[in-house]
């Protein structure tokens, strides 16, 4: 048995989409309504513990808002939803979040290695799509066999649903891919599907616990800028490369 795909996380594996770009296009939302709500960096790090962004407008309001009223709130929170993901992608159009360290590079690696790749994300297509687009190429969506998003699945993240409609739409064992993640939700969801994961932290994940990991590292790394290896087996290794994912499969797999 050999590896044969990787399954990559968006907000926060990809890119620092959170503090760069939703956090950013939340707030621009609250204020062209005219709204006296600002989300700062500490509250949205909070707000990250749930899933999707109209539940976190409405865990935001019991928390933090309980004043506010509105005759028909679930439409209204959907109204701010949908300018904030209107907001989100023309940030992404102006180049406001690059990939992460590493990324671009993995990508055109893997591809040259045959290696399947496919996304796994609660965030909504048309946020895949922006940042996707916006970084590799107006092409490059067709770099990936499935995406898997928000809007496909009835349970999100840290439930392994959208892994495993990934998984099925691949007809892939899970014993013949990683799972890319960042967060203590995401390798739940990984893990319930029965993937093996890899780790790159963030600013709003570091602290998260990240049991079953195979390795949890800072980033990528580029042959010039190493990763830091925050848990697991110390290798010869500096960046993750596909020697390295072999390396890594050949013992966890």
């Amino acid at each position: 048995m050999a590896l044969e795909a990787l399954i990559f996380d968006v907000d926060g594996t990809l890119a620092n989409t959170e503090r760069d770009g939703h956090l950013t296009a939340f707030n621009l939302a609250f204020k062209e309504l005219d709204l006296d709500w600002h989300w700062s960096n500490k509250i949205y790090h909070e707000l990250l513990n749930v899933t999707g962004g109209k539940l976190r407008i409405k865990y935001y309001l019991t928390k933090y808002n309980q004043t506010f009223e509105h005759q028909y709130l679930d439409d209204f929170i959907d109204s701010i939803h949908q300018l904030k993901t209107k907001i989100y992608v023309r940030l992404m159009s102006q180049g406001a979040v690059p990939l992460r360290i590493g990324v671009k590079r993995l990508f055109n690696e893997a591809r040259k290695a045959n290696l399947r790749l496919a996304i796994a994300t609660t965030t909504t297509p048309i946020n895949v799509d922006a940042l996707i687009t916006s970084t590799l190429g107006s092409e490059s969506l067709d770099w990936f066999e499935v995406i898997g998003s928000g809007n496909i699945v009835s349970k999100l993240k840290p439930a392994g649903d959208i892994y495993t409609y990934v998984l099925k739409q691949m007809r892939l064992d899970p014993a013949k891919c990683f799972a890319f993640e960042d967060s203590h939700n995401g390798i739940i969801s990984a893990t319930e599907a029965g993937l093996k994961t890899l780790i790159t932290t963030n600013e709003y994940t570091k602290s998260h616990c990240f049991d079953g990991a195979m390795v949890v590292l800072n980033h990528l790394g580029e042959s010039n800028v190493p990763f830091q290896l925050i848990k697991g087996d110390k290798t010869n290794a500096t960046y993750v490369s596909i020697d390295y994912l072999k390396e890594l499969y050949a013992k966890y797999c």
